[in-house]
Parts: structure tokens; C-alpha cells; sequence
């Protein structure tokens, strides 16, 4: 790759989603981060940071291309993910904001809330590819390359072989911990395929239909929005599900057009989120009467980050019972947490 390219010099490894953490011998456990996935370059004295899709970050983490800048190697590349601690957890919402088009307020964020790199791969390092090393061999180049390279913005995402420890981080996914992945010790690096493996908390939730969306040129629904009652009794959106079969849209569709009613009576559809669009505020507005069941696998800023599963409808319950206590927040400092945030 030529230094000031803005393309990626190699697609990430990816991971498989799967229901439990392997058992047998052989494998390795870490963390997965709430943040973006990034490709880190330097070449020649030039730092380039790229996302998962393979589109430049560095111009919106200014403040993370002078860090890696600034320490002595020259020529590597890390994988890793790019984070932003707000108090003793990560912000997801922190990095969203930096994917702003002004440039004099992305240099105000930098300076107000810094990233951190944290590491889990390295990948080239003085002009050689280290792709066709096993994961233990570039964990053990990784651990030296930071120790070599010290600096406050990059932090080395810890790994341990113990399953049951890993299990305990599994436990404590919400806010910052986004699951756990486990690597193979004999892998080598893998671009572009799902090679490794990862497990997330899969929860429930009973919420409020506070309000539906059509689909695209059609007069069916194709998503339900969903809400919390908040402690002063306002109904806030806090995501969607679009697990619909097509067969039950058509009766769905008239059964919600005749519960028009009062919609979201506090956050209201259009907050940022991951997944917004230009349609995300415009929506059919619900009577407070439908409770529905849904699956999720992460809260931030408590709302659901991706969408859910629709496991079933709840006639049985009332939606004054829909609160945000029942969501299942990280218990908060937890050690691996403080780890990174604060290394001893």
C-alpha cells in the first residue's frame, strides 16, 4: 500500500456468531469491544485508520493518528478496536459522534472526549506480513510491539485460555462488552472470513408498541418500534423489531391502523443510534395497548443497538409493566473495565 492511500491494506477477520464458548483445548478468550473495528496503519511515517467496511477513519480521530504518530515504530499494522471511555464505561454514542462533517467539531471532541486503540492483532510490522503466524505467535509479537510502543492511547485487549473466565465477561456484557471471541491458538490470520468465533447474551424484554413503519412503497407494516416507560411515566423509544412473518402482515396492518393513538410520549423516534436513517423519524403512532416480547443482545444509552427478535405478543401483560428496570444493564466498575481504562 502507498502511504496517503486511502484504502485499506487488508480486510479484516471476522466471527462467527454461535450459541456457547468451545470447550476443547486449543482455543483463546477475549473481550468484545463496544467500539469500531479498525485497521491501523503506519507507513513511512503516515497514519491511516480504517473501519470494518474497509472506509477511512482517520480524518474523524485526529487525535489517535498523532498518538500512533508518535511512538517510535515506523512501518506496522494493528487490528484492533477504536473506543471512547466516558467515566468508567464505554461510549458508544461518543464514537458516533465524532462522524460529524465539520472539521472544527471533531478537533472539539478529540480534545473533550480522546479514543483509545485496543489492540488485539498485529498484523505487519517492518515492511512483513505476519498473516500466515498462528494467533499465538502474533499475540506474543503484539504483546512486545506494545511494550516496545508504549503510549496512553493504545491499550492491549486482554486473552486468556480459562473458558469459565470467560464465561464471567460473557456475564457482564452490556455497556461496554459487547460478547466474547474466541480464537484458535494455531490460526493464522484469516481476511475477510469468519474464522473466529463469538457468543453474545442473548435477553428478553417485554416493551410497548408505541408505533410501526410501512415498508418501502408498500401499505404493510415491516416494523414494530418499541418503548420503555421512563420513572416520570413518559413512553421513550428504545428500538424496533422487524421479525414479521409476511403471511401475518396483512392482519397486523389492519389491527395496528385502527390503534392510532398518542405514539412516543417522551424520546421519540430520530435519536442517533446505529441503526438511523433518513426514515427514522416518521412513523404511525400507537395507542398505549400492545405488549410485546423481544430478544436483544446489547443496551446503549438505553436502547436496544441492533434490532431484536419478536418472541411473542403479551396480552397478559400491561404496559405500565413495560419499564426500564427489567433491562439488564453492566454492573459497573467492572475489573476488566478498570483494566483498560486504568492499567496498573
Amino acid at each position: 500500500m502507498a502511504p496517503g492511500a486511502d484504502t485499506s491494506p487488508i480486510e479484516p477477520m471476522e466471527a462467527l456468531l454461535v450459541d456457547a464458548l468451545p470447550t476443547d483445548d486449543g482455543w483463546a478468550f477475549e473481550p468484545k469491544w463496544d467500539g469500531f473495528r479498525c485497521i491501523a496503519v503506519k507507513q513511512a511515517g503516515a497514519v491511516q485508520l480504517f473501519a470494518k467496511s474497509g472506509k477511512p477513519l482517520h480524518r474523524f480521530f485526529p487525535e489517535m493518528v498523532e498518538a500512533l504518530r508518535s511512538v517510535p515504530a515506523e512501518d506496522f499494522i494493528l487490528d484492533g478496536e477504536l473506543t471512547i471511555a466516558i467515566g468508567d464505561s464505554l461510549s458508544f454514542d461518543a464514537l458516533q459522534a465524532r462522524l460529524h462533517p465539520a472539521e472544527s467539531r471533531i478537533k472539539k471532541l478529540a480534545r473533550e472526549t480522546p479514543s483509545t486503540l485496543i489492540a488485539f492483532d498485529l498484523l505487519a510490522q517492518n515492511g512483513r506480513s505476519m498473516a500466515d503466524l498462528s494467533f499465538t505467535e502474533r499475540r506474543a509479537a503484539l504483546e512486545a510491539f506494545l511494550k516496545a510502543n508504549p503510549s496512553t492511547s493504545l491499550r492491549l485487549s486482554p486473552q486468556v485460555d480459562s473458558v469459565q473466565t470467560a464465561r464471567s465477561w460473557l456475564a457482564r456484557t452490556g455497556a461496554s462488552l459487547d460478547g466474547v471471541i474466541a480464537k484458535r491458538g494455531d490460526l493464522p490470520y484469516r481476511p475477510g472470513e469468519r474464522a473466529m468465533l463469538k457468543v453474545k447474551n442473548i435477553r428478553t424484554a417485554d416493551c410497548v408498541v408505541g408505533g410501526f413503519r410501512y415498508g418501502t412503497g408498500s401499505k404493510l407494516v415491516a416494523s414494530l418500534l418499541l418503548g420503555l416507560y421512563d420513572a416520570d411515566g413518559k413512553l421513550d423509544h428504545v428500538g424496533f423489531t422487524s421479525a414479521l412473518a409476511n403471511e401475518d402482515k396483512p392482519a397486523l396492518t389492519h389491527r395496528l391502523e385502527a390503534l392510532r393513538g398518542e405514539g412516543f410520549t417522551g424520546n421519540a423516534p430520530g435519536g442517533p443510534s446505529r441503526w438511523s436513517t433518513e426514515r427514522t423519524s416518521e412513523y404511525f403512532p400507537l395507542k398505549h395497548e400492545l405488549v410485546v416480547e423481544v430478544s436483544y443482545d446489547h443496551v446503549t444509552s438505553a436502547r436496544f443497538r441492533h434490532g431484536t427478535g419478536l418472541k411473542r405478543w403479551r396480552p397478559d401483560k400491561a404496559p405500565r409493566q413495560c419499564t426500564y428496570e427489567q433491562l439488564h444493564l453492566e454492573a459497573r466498575p467492572s475489573e476488566i473495565i478498570k483494566d483498560i481504562l486504568d492499567p496498573a
